[in-house]
């Protein structure tokens, strides 16, 4: 398997955003979409990931 090294700023108001979110499901899928913008920033996001990346983006600014 892959191994990542990711860093959080919790200083971030994202991630102050996910910390107090009380929805799980929302809360789950602001990380996802966090990660993997990392991934995407860094050229790792590929494939099958990149397509439901990009699914899930354009469901987010509908």
């Amino acid at each position: 398997p892959e191994m990542y090294n990711l860093v959080v700023n919790t200083n971030s108001e994202l991630a102050t955003s996910i910390l107090n979110n009380k929805d799980k499901s929302a809360q789950e899928n602001l990380v996802k979409q966090a990660l993997d913008l990392a991934k995407l920033s860094q050229n790792l996001l590929k494939g099958e990931e990149l397509t439901a990346f990009v699914k899930r983006s354009f469901e987010l600014i509908k």
